[in-house]
């Protein structure tokens, strides 16, 4: 679970840049056709996929964190 939150937390930064990558190259190759919005399309989606695995994953850390804390009293 740690592995797949850290590629999340990557594509997080990583995503948008291809995708600003992606659109400079439609504009250069193609400025009438945008086939780049199929691409932030797919890109949007696993996006937000990885944002919420990653409040998820932020979520229960606080949470097993706060139990651990409340124990400890």
């Amino acid at each position: 679970m740690i592995f797949r939150t850290i590629r999340a937390i990557k594509f997080l930064f990583m995503g948008p840049v291809i995708l600003g990558f992606l659109v400079l190259i439609n504009w250069m190759t193609s400025p009438g056709d945008w086939w780049v919005q199929w691409a932030a399309l797919g890109i949007g989606i696993a996006w937000f996929i990885s944002l919420f695995r990653v409040i998820t994953a932020v979520l229960v850390a606080g949470g097993i964190a706060a139990l651990i804390a409340a124990l400890r009293k």
